[in-house]
């Protein structure tokens, strides 16, 4: 991430924390539709994004095409408006980023949208013509965002079903899978907490998930979320990804490196 978007992204979640409970789930899910409309207009997109644009110009602008949104959202986007992003696609990311916060500051404490946000990935992952129905192109965002409350509308919070159904809307060329696990990242952000997925060969008990959450949490100085991968290909040892961290113990992988090395 530059450097410009990094204060951009900052400037507006700093706004967003000033909102505090004004900025509710209604203002989350309208901020995430006005990604989608400033991605659909090719020239508003251009104009949020050049540096060289008159701030005041472009805040007009958002007062503008958004006069319909409530306070909270008009405000986020205003923010958006006034910073500077290093590409089109990272003020994009901006307002998605800023929408799933927005939602998941709703949910208070003790929520669960991270693990919803993993079953639905892990139900994804394991269904082939699932993955494909929410993934292709030639199904439209109104079909997907249906497919979404259909598949958890009765099942998850408010808040996950919102974050999904923006989602594959707007993918933004990620697939399913890379697009919840940043949902997930962002939504553990805001609540101060971390996202580490662990894969092993075999189930890890209770008492072992503990023991590697204790762990990760003293190295990254925040609290936990693990989220557990069961892979019989690792045959043995635990993978950890830690956004972009990867600390691989896996039998596979040594297994891997010593072909490696004979081979040379």
């Amino acid at each position: 991430m530059r450097s410009a978007t990094r204060s951009a992204l900052t400037s507006t979640q700093a706004v967003l924390a000033d909102l505090g409970s004004s900025a509710d789930l209604e203002s989350g899910a309208e901020i995430l539709a006005a990604g989608r409309v400033v991605a659909g207009a090719p020239q508003l997109l251009t104009l949020l994004a050049d540096p060289t644009a008159d701030v005041v110009g472009k805040k007009s602008v958002v007062d503008r095409v958004f006069a319909g949104q409530s306070d909270a959202t008009r405000a986020v986007l205003t923010a958006v408006a006034g910073s500077r992003w290093s590409s089109q696609q990272d003020l994009l990311a901006g307002i998605e980023d800023a929408g799933i916060r927005a939602v998941a500051a709703t949910a208070g404490t003790g929520s669960s949208i991270e693990a919803e946000l993993f079953a639905f990935e892990t139900a994804v992952r394991s269904d082939a013509g699932l993955e494909l129905a929410l993934g292709t192109k030639l199904g439209s965002p109104e079909q997907k965002s249906a497919l979404v409350e259909r598949l958890i509308g009765s099942k998850s919070s408010p808040q996950t079903v919102t974050i999904l159904s923006a989602l594959v809307q707007q993918p933004r060329g990620r697939r399913i899978g890379e697009l919840v696990r940043d949902a997930s990242r962002i939504v553990a952000d805001q609540a101060a907490k971390v996202v580490a997925t662990v894969i092993t060969a075999v189930p890890l008990s209770d008492s072992q998930a503990a023991r590697v959450a204790r762990g990760l949490s003293e190295r990254y100085g925040k609290d936990i979320i693990v989220n557990h991968v069961v892979d019989p290909a690792v045959v043995g040892g635990v993978r950890v990804q830690v956004g972009g961290d990867v600390i691989d113990g896996t039998v596979s992988t040594r297994l891997a490196d010593l072909r490696l090395q004979l081979a040379g």
